[in-house]
């Protein structure tokens, strides 16, 4: 009454209300529930009654004071100033609050340009996600989902996007919904929860698996290769210029310009390569090559880190383990590319020629098929059980890629400028020896850290504990990219 009541306009008092009288002892949760309370009753414009009291405390002088009690509800006009309220709770061993709280000021309109900003947001394709414990719950949080959505028209599907993939709990059965719009989401909602079929619907079952990610070797480069993914996400834009810009120093030519090529649309950089252009041709150039590949890469994982996707192991393929090596924290981005850089012009400097075919066949047979040849062809990737990887010579690898194609294997010669790990690559690694470049590689982190250890692709097994094999002498011989077993 003292301190609240003193000095009030007539017919102003402050009105006296309690938590208890509306829930009952709160204990713990006094000082919290009193917030809460508060916080509503400003959000609805009420002051609700204090239940159970019908005549005010005779203790009490109330005529001393402004302070009146809240035997009915009563309405909380707008009066141009906000509203306040003082809270005073204990808490038996849990919250006390006493504090004087006002009402947020009122949010601003949301402008024209934003709407403009989530239209074009949503003409991208969105994922919104669901998951639960069983098949019938799965359903059913579907079902609630749509019915959400169609109820209120302005949720935006971003918005309900993001909130499906980062405030819900990740159970143990899940399903995703893809589409550029939101009927199409609806359509997929409307499949899930009646058990059928729909384009962009993908369900699928948690389990305790572990995740590693491959970074490819030359041979998967294609002009315009990230360019929808360079527009669509900025994350993957600012990488991948950064990368192109440490390789730009060492190669003296903008990568991003190899890439991309023509400032014309990827249609029409496509066209351009098929038909053996000066820019398709450039980017098949190994050193191009190589650092179009190591940005790309790079460039990707992190737009997959961002969303949450993180590997439990990392592998590469040729450039790829430089990838990996800079990812998994072993190389910065800088000694990453000027690595690349370095292997890319010794490798650009041999002289051309030779072939790569793929042969379906195993690697015990393909080892009996280069006896007496081993000083001109060489197995030099393992990608499966029965794909095999020749390399050297061209007529000798033509040759025995004839011999495996009269048998009714699939052969497939790859588009490379060079005969990559074969026995003629023996002067390029007697150069990197002696090459300048330097790499400052860092120490391997401990195991609580989340940066996920690399994989040798040769052995199958993590490389040294620095990771300084990643910069020592690469081997010319056999890369396996698949864990099949370990080699010496």
């Amino acid at each position: 009454m003292a301190t609240y009541g003193e000095s009030r306009p007539e017919g102003q008092p402050v009105w006296l209300g309690s938590l208890k009288s509306n829930i009952g002892h709160t204990q713990a949760a006094a000082g919290a529930g009193a917030v809460i309370k508060m916080v509503m009753a400003m959000r609805h414009g009420i002051m609700p009654k204090t239940l159970h009291v019908e005549v005010p405390t005779p203790h009490v002088d109330w005529s001393s004071g402004g302070v009146a009690l809240l035997a009915e509800q009563r309405a909380w006009p707008e009066d141009g100033q906000p509203r306040r309220a003082g809270i005073s709770s204990f808490g038996m061993s849990g919250t006390n609050a006493h504090a004087i709280i006002e009402q947020a000021p009122p949010q601003e309109p949301v402008s024209a340009t934003d709407d403009a900003d989530i239209e074009e947001t949503a003409s991208q394709p969105i994922s919104w996600l669901v998951s639960a414990r069983s098949e019938e719950a799965l359903r059913a949080q579907a079902a609630r989902l749509r019915e959400h959505v169609v109820r209120d028209r302005d949720a935006n599907p971003v918005d309900v996007g993001w909130s499906s993939a980062v405030t819900r709990a990740a159970l143990e059965q899940r399903a995703v919904v893809v589409a550029s719009d939101r009927d199409g989401l609806l359509r997929g909602l409307a499949a899930l929860a009646e058990d059928t079929d729909a384009p962009g619907l993908v369900l699928g079952r948690s389990r305790a698996q572990r995740v590693a990610f491959l970074f490819t070797g030359q041979g998967a480069q294609r002009m315009g290769m990230g360019r929808e993914l360079y527009e669509t996400y900025p994350l993957f834009a600012d990488v991948f210029d950064e990368a192109c810009d440490y390789l730009e120093v060492r190669l003296g030519t903008s990568v991003l310009d190899v890439v991309f090529g023509p400032e014309d649309d990827a249609a029409n950089a496509a066209d351009a390569a098929d038909a053996g252009s000066a820019s398709g041709d450039e980017l098949n150039q190994t050193m191009f090559t190589q650092a179009g590949l190591f940005a790309f890469e790079v460039a990707l994982f992190r737009l997959l880190e961002s969303w949450g996707v993180r590997p439990d192991f990392l592998m590469g393929h040729s450039v790829g383990e430089i990838a990996a090596a800079h990812v998994a924290g072993v190389l910065s981005l800088e000694d990453a590319c000027a690595l690349v850089a370095a292997r890319g012009r010794l490798m650009q400097e041999l002289p051309e020629g030779g072939a790569m075919v793929a042969v379906q066949a195993s690697e015990q047979e393909v080892l009996e098929s280069l006896k007496g040849r081993e000083d001109q062809v060489s197995l030099a990737a393992l990608n499966g059980p029965t794909s095999v990887v020749l390399s050297g010579d061209e007529d000798a690898v033509l040759e025995l890629a004839g011999h495996w194609e009269a048998q009714g294997r699939k052969t497939k010669r790859l588009r490379v400028s060079h005969a990559f790990h074969s026995p003629g690559w023996t002067p390029c690694w007697r150069s990197s020896a002696s090459s300048p470049t330097a790499c400052r590689t860092r120490p391997r982190r401990s195991r609580s850290s989340p940066t996920s250890p690399e994989m040798s692709p040769v052995t199958s097994w993590p490389p040294p504990s620095t990771g300084s094999a990643m910069c020592a002498k690469p081997s010319a011989s056999t890369t396996a990219c698949a864990p099949s077993r370990p080699r010496g």
